[in-house]
């Protein structure tokens, strides 16, 4: 397992060892007889321990977190989410090729609605419901977090479950905003996965766009301008709320 993480101890926001969703965890076990070298584990969260941002993404890709260990480590998927945290000064480096490459997230978390590779990327409602309890206690711990911002509508419903929200009250759009109370705020974006930054539905201007909203909402600079191709603007100090 060389160039894996080191397991994580168990607790109340990850187990490294869940079998909680049977369908789930025969997978894993089929993918560690086929891919020894794989995590093929629940995968644990990243980035910094006490965020303003907090990314909820699906689950890991099976060729992506599920080899490596690391959220959006390896895959498609990745390339658009660290280029862009990476433009916008929110991670140490543009690209995630594994685990002990040194990449450092500032100010922004990552964490997945199903902490598990599911079959065909698709998970089941009953895992997503199982799996949110370890969503919800590891979001609870996060108290400086002022903006959550999630990848597709499926981690938008997550993220309202483990925050005990009524989904009717938040609808899902690219680009949309939701006040949680007076110091937090939903955003929304669809997730940057190969098929959808293939097809248009999501492009790097978009995404670009929406991290900005993000770290103004957060109270952060926004260290990209969203509609020049990645340009860094010339502010870098930290911007008051807003």
């Amino acid at each position: 397992m060389t160039g894996l993480p080191a397991l994580p101890r168990r607790s109340r926001a990850y187990d490294p060892n869940c079998t909680l969703c049977p369908r789930l965890a025969t997978f894993l076990a089929a993918t560690r007889r086929h891919h020894p070298d794989y995590w093929a584990r629940p995968v644990p969260s990243f980035g910094a321990a006490r965020p303003r941002i907090v990314i909820v993404g699906l689950a890991p890709g099976m060729h992506g977190a599920n080899r490596t260990g690391r959220p959006f480590t390896g895959d498609h998927a990745g390339i658009l989410l660290y280029g862009t945290l990476h433009q916008a000064g929110l991670a140490s480096a543009s690209h995630a090729t594994s685990a002990h490459d040194g990449l450092r997230l500032r100010e922004v978390r990552i964490v997945n609605a199903v902490k598990c590779v599911p079959p065909g990327n698709k998970p089941l409602a009953r895992e997503i419901r199982r799996c949110n309890a370890y969503l919800a206690h590891e979001l609870r711990a996060l108290r400086r977090v002022r903006v959550y911002l999630a990848l597709g509508r499926i981690a938008h419903e997550a993220l309202l479950m483990a925050l005990g929200l009524p989904r009717a009250r938040y609808r899902f759009g690219h680009g949309h905003e939701h006040a949680l109370g007076a110091a937090a705020w939903l955003i929304d974006s669809y997730h940057c996965s190969r098929y959808n930054t293939a097809t248009g539905r999501l492009t790097a201007p978009m995404f670009r766009a929406v991290v900005a909203k993000a770290c103004r909402r957060a109270g952060l600079a926004v260290a990209v301008d969203p509609t020049r191709s990645g340009r860094r603007r010339t502010r870098t100090k930290r911007a008051g709320a807003q």
